[in-house]
């Protein structure tokens, strides 16, 4: 994932405005909530921060 990290440092879960931090799970790159729990994609290098996209918390 190659995301720039002053970009990173301004975009926040849309459905509860928490901190986003990148994560590589089993080959899977995904931007988690630190607030809510809900992992977003990245394709291409562009993270796709729509709720309807996410993958709920267990």
């Amino acid at each position: 994932m190659n995301i720039d990290p002053q970009l990173l440092s301004i975009i926040v879960c849309p459905a509860c405005h928490g901190e986003l931090v990148a994560s590589v799970d089993s080959g899977v790159d995904e931007l988690v909530c630190q607030g809510c729990g809900n992992a977003y994609p990245v394709r291409d290098d562009i993270p796709v921060l729509l709720v309807d996209e996410a993958r709920k918390p267990d």
